[in-house]
């Protein structure tokens, strides 16, 4: 009785705590969000091995199953979500073949075109499930002529061989892959003449450069049957309903008209493995199946408390080409660390200033079209409301971190990276590990349509990012990128997992939260000022002015400075030195920062 009483006692008196003094700064609960207190490499790695079970193409049940895994996982969470579904034009390959013919006397050579099971593979049971290699949206038919080798199917290649007097009409080309998007290498091959194209992954570049190389499972370097698929799609969204969401029953333009625009190559092609590539072939073909097939984005909303209608955006792709281990769900599994983190700071009392949105995209591998019919639907609400989209397509694929982002982004994400750890180093942020690197550190663009920022950039003008551990990796694209590659050589403890939803997070935070919108247009007018001193060098001595294009960037950059000079010498209100005690764990803060830690079950506030 006497212990029922205290147990009571101590309820009411915590309870009272949190009514007689206000809520911590914001920046208490971002520097509480990359703590290693509400950071779990454990949830990441279950939430990767769970999502890369089984191969699960776009508009595939396999992944729909990890649509539904990925909103029960955010509904748990707490954070209100759903589904939106899309009826899209997709491409699954029927049959195909390949067919070498070295001369009339030799007997013809059958290509199996399948990459194989190595020895002990866990995923032996359903690699029957990873589709038969091919390339999306690629032209159905069969042709065959002679082989000629075009190396990675640049412009500059194919100049080369005309140099040499090499006649590629009426041929079918050869082409590795490595420099460029593999749409482009079939592009290229098509306007030169050719009626096909092969491409292949060759060892120098993908396999180690042979020698002691070892593939996988032995070493990280993709085995000799490896393939890398994708799509040969130039554009983004579904070609069907270019501008407009392919919603049921919507409008559609023919095969026809999407062929005209040109955003795909009208020639057939294949990829294969290097041991075919590093063959003559002669001949290509076999139909290909173009079906309307249901995708589905998993939308989870954190409403704003004081600007509900202003969007934070974080956004990543789930549907991968096999299982998918390191593009996407990577990704994938550090959006649900980063949801997972905010749940934890609602309970703390936390509520964003402004509607923080997690988007789980589909489809992203045919052509950007999960996100995109998504942006397409809601132009004009996005247009008008969205603060900035965060995207992180593959989260980790090895060491190093890399980033990309519209100009106005750029000192925040310095900012970001300055407050997480290196998981390789722990002596040193991200930031100085950058500064260390060949990076030094260099913060890319935006441009073309690599990922899913694309929509949001170049559709409805929203600042963006995109950023990731590792730069390439061997088994791109193929049946090998799995749970046990990640495990062995992409990240084995998972740390670079959290590392990523750490700077992922404090961006949405920063954004979600500040008063005054953490953008700073001195980044934007430098960058504009680079790229108006090459296009004046682009047009000197034509009688072409550029002065009042630099006229204009020095007005920006001037009322870019003036506002950067008033947000720092905005008067600084009063601080107050929270703790907080919760978990068995104790945060002391001031000014943002993390002091100490102990365990009492209470809340406190002191002025300074």
């Amino acid at each position: 009785m006497i212990k029922t009483a205290i147990l009571t006692l101590l309820a009411i008196a915590t309870s009272f705590s949190f009514f007689l003094f206000p809520l911590p700064p914001k920046s208490f609960y971002h520097s509480l969000f990359i703590s290693s207190s509400l950071s779990d490499n454990a949830s990441i790695s279950h939430h990767l091995y769970t999502l890369t079970r089984r191969p699960h193409v776009a508009g595939t049940q396999a992944n729909a199953e990890a649509a539904n895994y990925v909103l029960s996982t955010l509904n748990s969470y707490n954070i209100p979500s759903h589904i939106a579904s899309y009826q899209v034009l997709l491409t699954y390959p029927i049959s195909r073949s390949l067919t070498l013919k070295p001369n009339r006397a030799d007997p013809p050579v059958h290509f199996e075109l399948r990459q194989e099971i190595y020895d002990g593979d866990p995923y032996a049971d359903v690699a029957g499930e990873v589709l038969p290699t091919f390339h999306a949206y690629a032209k159905s038919g069969t042709v065959s002529g002679l082989v000629v080798y075009a190396n990675y199917g640049r412009v500059e290649d194919f100049d080369t061989l005309k140099e040499m007097g090499v006649n590629v009409s009426g041929c079918i080309v050869l082409a590795r892959y490595g420099q460029i998007f593999r749409g482009s290498i079939v592009q290229n091959a098509m306007k030169a003449g050719a009626v096909g194209a092969v491409l292949y992954t060759d060892r120098k570049d993908y396999g180690g450069g042979g020698g002691d190389a070892k593939w996988f499972p032995d070493g990280k370097w993709m085995p000799p049957s490896g393939v890398q698929v994708g799509s040969l799609y130039n554009g983004s969204g579904d070609p069907t309903t270019p501008g407009w969401a392919s919603t049921e029953g919507c409008e559609r333009i023919s095969e026809e008209e999407v062929e005209i625009i040109g955003d795909v190559p009208l020639i057939p092609s294949l990829p294969i493995s290097a041991a075919d590539g590093e063959k003559i072939m002669e001949s290509i073909g076999g139909p290909g199946n173009q079906t309307i097939a249901t995708i589905q984005n998993v939308i989870g909303v954190i409403e704003g408390k004081e600007e509900p209608d202003r969007f934070v955006i974080l956004g990543n792709h789930r549907d991968a080409w096999t299982f998918g281990a390191v593009d996407p769900n990577s990704g994938t599994a550090a959006l649900l660390e980063v949801a997972s983190r905010l749940k934890k700071l609602q309970k703390f009392g936390w509520r964003p200033r402004r509607t923080i949105v997690l988007c789980n995209w589909d489809a992203e591998e045919y052509g950007l079209i999960g996100s995109t019919e998504w942006v397409e639907e809601n132009k004009e609400m996005l247009s008008s409301r969205a603060v900035a989209y965060l995207n992180v397509d593959i989260g980790v694929g090895g060491a190093g971190f890399h980033a990309s982002s519209t100009p106005q982004l750029d000192e925040l994400l310095k900012k970001a990276t300055q407050q997480v750890k290196d998981p390789d180093n722990s002596s040193q942020t991200i930031y100085e590990s950058w500064l260390g690197s060949s990076n030094s550190p260099v913060i890319g663009r935006l441009g073309g349509g690599g990922s899913d920022y694309a929509a949001f950039v170049q559709h409805i003008g929203v600042p963006a990012s995109d950023m990731s551990f590792g730069e390439g990796y061997p088994v791109y694209h193929s049946m090998y990128d799995d749970f046990i590659w990640m495990k062995k050589f992409g990240d084995p403890m998972f740390h670079r997992h959290v590392a990523v939803a750490s700077v992922w997070g404090l961006l949405a935070l920063r954004l979600a939260d500040d008063r005054i919108l953490p953008f700073n247009y001195l980044s934007y007018a430098l960058e504009l000022q680079k790229s108006a001193k090459d296009l004046e060098d682009q047009v000197l001595g034509k009688g072409i002015s550029l002065a009042p294009l630099f006229k204009s960037i020095a007005e920006l950059e001037e009322v870019a400075a003036n506002i950067e000079t008033r947000k720092k010498v905005m008067p600084l209100k009063r601080q107050r030195v929270w703790t907080l005690y919760s978990h068995g764990v104790l945060y002391n803060m001031k000014f943002g920062e993390l002091l100490e830690w102990s365990d009492m079950p209470r809340l406190s506030s002191v002025a300074s």
